[in-house]
C-alpha cells in the first residue's frame, strides 16, 4: 500500500489527511510543511485519521512538535479528526491527548485544488535528515509527556550517536 500525506489549506485551517501509513519515511516532509505554515501565520491544524493505516513514533512526535511550537506562540491548536481506536490508544499512549484535540468524528478534509502531496514512502531523504527529524520528534514526545522520557531514552541514545557518526564521517 502507497502512503501519502495530502495536505491543503482551507480558510484558516491547515488541512493534512494521512493516507496509509504516517511514519519516520514521511515525517520530515510533513515536519517542513507544518514549519513553513506556521511561519506564514496559520495557527490552526486539522490531522484527518480517517484513511491512517497506521503511526510510528517518529510520526507521532512530529505531531507533537507542531502542537508545541503552536503552544509556544500562545495560539493555535493542533486536532485529530476521525480518529480510530488504534490510533488514539497509540496517541493517549504518548499522553499527546494532553496537547491534541481528538475526536472520533469531524469535518470532512475539504476535497479542493489544495489538496496536494507532501509526502510519499518513495522520496528518499538524506539520511542525515531522516535522524534528525527522527531525534527532533522523539524529543518533541518526551516534552510533550515526560513519562516518554523513560520509553524513549534508548532511542534518543541511539539517534545522538548515529547523527554525532554521521557529521563526524563527512
Amino acid at each position: 500500500m502507497q502512503s501519502s500525506i495530502l495536505v491543503g489549506v482551507n480558510g484558516p485551517a491547515v488541512w493534512v489527511r494521512v493516507e496509509g501509513k504516517g511514519n519516520f519515511l514521511n515525517s520530515g516532509s510533513l515536519k517542513e510543511f507544518a514549519q513553513e505554515m506556521v511561519n506564514r501565520g496559520y495557527r490552526e491544524f486539522v490531522f484527518d485519521l480517517e484513511h491512517c493505516a497506521m503511526m510510528d513514533s517518529t510520526f507521532m512526535g512530529t505531531m507533537a512538535a507542531v502542537a508545541l511550537r503552536l503552544k509556544e506562540l500562545g495560539q493555535g491548536h493542533l486536532h485529530v479528526v476521525h480518529c480510530g481506536d488504534r490510533s488514539r490508544e497509540l496517541l493517549s499512549g504518548l499522553g499527546l491527548d494532553q496537547i491534541f484535540e481528538i475526536r472520533p468524528n469531524g469535518a470532512v478534509a475539504p476535497e479542493c485544488e489544495q489538496m496536494k502531496e507532501s509526502a510519499r514512502d518513495g522520496t528518499e531523504p538524506e539520511k542525515k535528515e531522516h535522524t534528525e527529524t527522527m531525534l527532533e520528534a522523539h524529543e518533541a514526545l518526551c516534552e510533550a509527556a515526560p513519562q516518554n522520557l523513560s520509553r524513549f531514552k534508548d532511542v534518543l541514545d541511539y539517534l545522538k550517536q548515529d547523527l554525532h557518526q554521521t557529521t563526524a564521517g563527512k
